[in-house]
C-alpha cells in the first residue's frame, strides 16, 4: 500500500530528512584521511541524538550501526568498524533519521583526498542521474518514469553498471514503504505517482559490472569486479509539477569546498 501524507506529515519527514543533511554535512567537515568509519559512525550517531532523534538504521532488522558506510567497491550497507581512510577512497554515507513519528534518508559518496579521475567521473554522473529521477517525480507519472531516466543516462549513455538487486522506496512512518523504486526500467511502467506520497531515490552505480555479491557481514554489498561503486540518495515528495526534495546536499557540499585538501572538486 502507498501512504498519502498529510502537509502537516510531510513537514515532519521535512525535518527528520534536514537532520539527515546537516548530519551528513558535518560528517563532510569531519572527513579526512586517517579516521575510522567507525569514529565516522560514532560522530553521526552522537549528532542524531543531540538532535533529539535516533538513527533509523540502529537495530533494524539487526543492524548495529548508525550509518552504513560503504568505502570503493562496496556498493551499500557497510559495516563501520576499524578501516583506515585513505587519500584516493571514496565512500557512500547512508544515513537515516527517526523523530516525531517519521523518518528521513539520504546519502552522499565523498571524495577522500586525491581521488581517480574515473572515480570523480563516476560520482559526478551518479549524482546528475539522481536529479534526472528527481524531475521524473510528478503527479501523473510512474515509477517506471524515474527508474528509467537514471538507467538511461548512466547505463545506456555512460556504460556504467545500474545494480538491479537494491531499489528505492517509499518512506514516512516506516523506514521502508511502498513502492520499491528500482534504479531501471521502462517509461510508463510500474505504479502511479501520486501527489503528497513520499519516496527516497537511490541510484547505485558501478563503475564497472553492474553484479554484486554480499560480503562475509551478512550486509555489506560489494562489486563482483573490485571496481568502485557511487550512490546518492534523496528523500522527495511528489507534486503536480515538481517534486519537493525534503534533503538537501547544499550544506554538505560546501564543507566540502571549505576542505579542498580532502576533497577532490567535482
Amino acid at each position: 500500500m502507498i501512504y498519502i501524507k498529510t502537509n502537516a506529515e510531510i513537514e515532519l519527514i521535512r525535518e527528520s530528512s534536514l537532520l539527515v543533511s546537516a548530519t551528513l554535512s558535518e560528517v563532510a567537515a569531519f572527513l579526512k584521511p586517517g579516521l575510522t568509519t567507525l569514529e565516522i559512525d560514532k560522530l553521526a550517531d552522537d549528532f542524531i541524538r543531540a538532535n533529539g532523534a535516533v538513527p533509523s538504521f540502529k537495530n533494524y532488522k539487526g543492524y548495529p550501526f548508525a550509518t552504513c558506510i560503504s568505502v570503493n567497491d562496496a556498493v551499500v550497507h557497510g559495516f563501520p568498524g576499524k578501516h583506515v581512510l585513505r587519500s584516493g577512497d571514496i565512500i557512500s554515507v547512508d544515513v537515516g533519521v527517526y523523530k516525531n513519528g517519521f523518518h528521513g534518508d539520504s546519502a552522499y559518496t565523498f571524495a577522500v583526498g586525491e581521488v581517480a579521475p574515473e572515480s570523480i567521473q563516476l560520482m559526478t554522473i551518479t549524482r546528475e542521474s539522481l536529479y534526472r529521477g528527481i524531475e521524473k517525480a510528478v503527479t501523473g507519472n510512474r515509477v517506471g518514469d524515474i527508474s528509467h531516466a537514471i538507467h538511461d543516462y548512466t547505463e545506456k549513455r555512460h556504460g556504467y553498471g545500474v545494480v538491479r538487486e537494491l531499489v528505492g522506496h517509499g518512506l514516512g512512518r516506516h523506514l521502508h514503504e511502498d513502492p520499491q523504486v528500482p534504479n531501471f526500467g521502462k517509461k510508463g511502467s510500474g505504479p502511479k505517482l501520486k501527489e503528497n506520497s513520499v519516496i527516497a531515490i537511490e541510484p547505485m552505480i558501478n563503475l564497472g559490472s553492474r553484479d554484486v555479491f554480499y560480503d562475509s557481514d551478512g550486509w555489506t554489498i560489494r562489486t563482483k569486479d573490485g571496481k568502485p561503486s557511487a550512490h546518492y540518495e534523496h528523500t522527495i515528495c511528489i507534486k503536480k509539477n515538481k517534486a519537493d526534495v525534503l534533503s538537501s546536499f547544499d550544506k554538505i557540499i560546501l564543507n566540502e569546498k571549505s576542505n579542498p585538501e580532502l576533497f577532490s572538486d567535482y
